[in-house]
Parts: C-alpha cells; sequence; structure tokens
C-alpha cells in the first residue's frame, strides 16, 4: 500500500464528500478511490467513513486522522516546495576540496566569478593534500591533480592537464652537476611526494625510447608548496606540477632538468557524485569551472607559463598540453 497516497485520497474524498468526484479529480477509477479508503481503514483497524447510498460522513476517528492527515501533506508538500525551489535558485553553501598549493594558486579568481554570479552562495572550500571521500565527508564537488579525492562511482571531468617537471636550483646544479639520464637520478638527492599519491617508479619516454627508474625519496611531504621551497633552496632535485614551477623556471630561479625525457601529463579534475539532481549552486560551479578551464584555447589559468622543452636539434619548442 502507498500510505501516502491513500492518505491524499482520503483527505479529497473527505472534501468532495463523494467517492466520484474525487476519482475524477485525480484522475483515478472509482474503484481504485474505493480501494485506497478500504486499505487504510484495514491497516489502521478502524472505521474513517460512515458509506451511505446517499452521503458519507466522518466518523469520530476518521475526523481525528484527517487533521493528521492534513498536517502530513502539508509538510510533505512544503518540503518538496523548499527542495524543488533551491534546485532552481542557487543558495545555500557549497563545500569545496581541492589540493593546497593548486587551490591557492588558482581557485581564488574562479571562487570571486563564481560568487559574482551567484550571491546567495556561501563558498566553503576545503584546501588538503589528505586522501578525501567526497560523500562520506559531504562534499559537493571537488579538483584533483592526484587520486586525493576517492572517485569510485563519481563523475570526472578533465579540466586541463599539467606536466610533472624535473627542476633544480642553479645552486644545486653548480654545486652536484646535471643529470643528462634518468638513471643519474639515483645519484642525486630526490625530493618528493608519498608513494601513495606519485608511484616511486618513474616512466620517461626518451629519444631512444621508454625509460624506467625507481626513485629513492631524499625528502617525502604530502604539500608540492613545501618541495618548491626546498628545492628553491637547494636542497636537491624535485618532481613538481608545472602550474607550480614554470614561473620559476622561467625567471631562472629554478631550472628544468632532463627535459628530453617527458612524462605523461596529469590531468586536472572536477569530480563530483552524480549528474542527476544537481541542485543549482553544484550546477552553476561545475558549468563556470567548465568554463573558467576553456580560456585561453584550452590552455588552462594553472599552465599558463610552460616553460618551452629543448627539441632534438637544439631549438625550443613549447610543451603540448
Amino acid at each position: 500500500m502507498d500510505r501516502l497516497q491513500s492518505m491524499r485520497v482520503f483527505v479529497k474524498v473527505a472534501d468532495n464528500g463523494s467517492f466520484a468526484r474525487t476519482a475524477a479529480q485525480m484522475d483515478l477509477s472509482a474503484a481504485v478511490v474505493t480501494r485506497h479508503v478500504a486499505e487504510l481503514e484495514s491497516h489502521l483497524g478502524v472505521r474513517l467513513l460512515n458509506r451511505t447510498t446517499r452521503s458519507l460522513s466522518l466518523t469520530g476517528a476518521g475526523q481525528a486522522y484527517l487533521e493528521r492527515c492534513r498536517l502530513i501533506i502539508d509538510e510533505i508538500d512544503e518540503a518538496d516546495a523548499l527542495i524543488s525551489s533551491a534546485s532552481r535558485d542557487p543558495k545555500g553553501t557549497l563545500r569545496v576540496v581541492a589540493p593546497v598549493s593548486f587551490g591557492v594558486r588558482n581557485l581564488a579568481p574562479l571562487i570571486q566569478r563564481y560568487q559574482e554570479q551567484h550571491p546567495k552562495v556561501v563558498v566553503d572550500l576545503t584546501l588538503t593534500d589528505r586522501p578525501v571521500d567526497l560523500v562520506e565527508e559531504g562534499y559537493d564537488c571537488g579538483i584533483q591533480v592526484t587520486r586525493l579525492i576517492n572517485s569510485e562511482s563519481l563523475i570526472s571531468r578533465v579540466l586541463a592537464e599539467t606536466r610533472i617537471m624535473l627542476c633544480a636550483s642553479p645552486a644545486y646544479i653548480a654545486a652536484h652537476g646535471e643529470p643528462v639520464t634518468p638513471q643519474e637520478l639515483a645519484e642525486h638527492g630526490i625530493l618528493g611526494l608519498p608513494n601513495e599519491l606519485w608511484s616511486d617508479e618513474r616512466v620517461f619516454a626518451g629519444p631512444d625510447g621508454e625509460v624506467r627508474v625507481r626513485i629513492h625519496n631524499k625528502l617525502v611531504c604530502n604539500n608540492t608548496a613545501l618541495l618548491r621551497q626546498s628545492v628553491l633552496l637547494g636542497q636537491g632535485i624535485a618532481f613538481l606540477p608545472s602550474y607550480l614551477i614554470g614561473g620559476d623556471v622561467r625567471n631562472g630561479d629554478l631550472v628544468a632538468i632532463l627535459r628530453n625525457f617527458t612524462q605523461d601529463p596529469v590531468d586536472v579534475s572536477l569530480v563530483y557524485p552524480s549528474r542527476k539532481y544537481l541542485s543549482a549552486k553544484t550546477r552553476g560551479f561545475i558549468d563556470l569551472t567548465v568554463e573558467y578551464f576553456r580560456q585561453n584555447d584550452g590552455i588552462s589559468p594553472a599552465d599558463r607559463w610552460i616553460p618551452p622543452a629543448t627539441s632534438a636539434d637544439g631549438g625550443q619548442t613549447p610543451v603540448t598540453l
């Protein structure tokens, strides 16, 4: 038995004083209307209506039950209207999670633009480099560069690509030399992320084909901003995303090394729980974020300053994103 529907039918019958009029108004057959009331009475174990061939009247139990049914139906209809309105009118709190360094360097203009378009929405942005379960922790959506977000059953949309670059400070290279092959990395101090975020085996595409090397880190940290500071101080060679150190390389504060040995690009992705029944605040953020990262002919603002790679003939060729 659909008890809520039976309650709606019962209220209509009581208001109309007629099974036939109720059937016509609710686009049901008279038999279905009669069955709804009979099932409700059977479930409750009391008679709700006195029936004669000429009229219907409420019993004492029916009158009391009618008042409660009205309250329940009104509450449900009000809840439905509230949620339906929220799905059309962006308001409330939008919870977003993103990596620390990427968020600090790239998300403030996006958030500003979003709130200009949706002034009733409060953005609750969490920046973290720990693994996150988007659904369990109640986030509406998240941006990920590495596999920090539990992506099972999540929708993922690629926003851009970033390059993982090997870099060192000029002072470090002056003191320790610059490796010319990936195998020579074993002779240097490597600064990197934990293995659960990046594998300790690195795969390079070189002039003579694929090269695989296992990396032994001198410093392990789950925050790329600290790794950037450490490599700027000359502590070692770091694997860092281009959005974080592209400007440092361009300014000469860092040197991109092993330019002829490239690694696969890494996706910057927007993830969220479902395509269906998204609230207006979440849908608005998704649409704006996708458009925001389409600027500059598909190059994300994060990767706007990419240092050139050295081509085989010694010339400069841009890195393909």
